[in-house]
């Protein structure tokens, strides 16, 4: 039965690792911010009070919040436009990208 645990807790934590890992490219997430630097900042930082920071946030939520603006879950009119044309990998990349800052 110990073994059992063991083997188990090894298997969930190498998914664990191997998802963190396929989360997206940090990269390829700078690439892409260019679009959003205009209200959150070059740095993820925005100088606006009416516009959220980026910078730290967590990667699971920015990229909920994306894909929520992008399927209309949430609404807003300038982040529903922005989030539209984005494909998966583009949110998982942006999402990496500003939670590494």
């Amino acid at each position: 039965m110990k073994m059992m645990k063991l083997a188990l807790i090894a298997a969930l934590s190498s998914g664990l690792a191997m998802g963190a890992q396929a989360a997206g490219d940090a990269a390829a997430g700078k690439a892409k911010s260019a679009m959003c630097a205009g209200c959150h900042g070059a740095d993820g930082k925005s100088l606006n009070n009416v516009w959220p920071n980026l910078a730290g946030q967590k990667a699971g939520y920015l990229a909920k919040a994306l894909t929520d603006y992008k399927t209309g879950k949430r609404n807003d009119p300038m982040m529903t436009g922005m989030a539209k044309p984005l494909s998966d990998a583009d949110i998982q990349n942006l999402a990496a990208y500003y939670s590494s800052l």
